[in-house]
């Protein structure tokens, strides 16, 4: 009696214990989802209209062509470059200047997201003809979808929008005068 009894609590516990952690990851996840929502395409966005000059748009229309391999060193190598920067950045917080360090990685976040996006998007067509890249695309949109269904439906989310509509009438407002 006293083994069920213990078996049971355990697997309770257990069974808690990754509702706490599945939550948690969800959290993580929505946040830097988010980010992606209100980042990835405005900075994508930007970066496109730099690649109409001449020498850019050579550059993206060779990057089209690259096999599904050689495009996913390239779509990775921006990871490898911003690694460093971050670490200096660190070290410019442990020497005491925590204010530079925070805005180095904060710039290298948003100039990363935007190379990272833009180079996804010219990429894109020739990963996906990896299948096991576009079983992991797939499956990762799916997820996402689904997660930002159900962010857009909560309060917090109502709330902001509502906030923001609210910001966007003040500026409009205080604009005419």
């Amino acid at each position: 009696m006293m083994r069920a009894l213990r078996y049971f609590m355990i697997k309770s516990l257990l069974k808690s214990f990754l509702r706490f952690l599945n939550a948690a990851f969800a959290s993580i996840l929505a946040v830097l989802i988010l980010f992606e929502e209100w980042g990835w395409e405005p900075l994508q966005r930007l970066l496109e209209k730099v690649g109409r000059l001449p020498f850019i748009h050579q550059i993206e229309a060779a990057i089209i062509c690259l096999s599904p391999r050689v495009s996913l060193l390239l779509f990775l190598l921006p990871s490898f470059f911003l690694l460093p920067i971050k670490i200096l950045a660190l070290g410019l917080i442990a020497h005491g200047k925590p204010t530079l360090g925070i805005v180095v990685i904060v710039l290298a976040k948003i100039i990363g997201t935007a190379v990272v996006a833009r180079l996804f998007t010219l990429t894109r067509p020739a990963l996906l003809k990896m299948p096991w890249f576009e079983l992991l695309y797939l499956r990762w949109t799916n997820w996402k979808d689904s997660l930002l269904t159900r962010v857009r439906c909560s309060w917090a989310w109502r709330k902001a929008g509502d906030l923001k509509r609210l910001v966007r009438l003040y500026w409009t407002i205080r604009k005419r005068g």
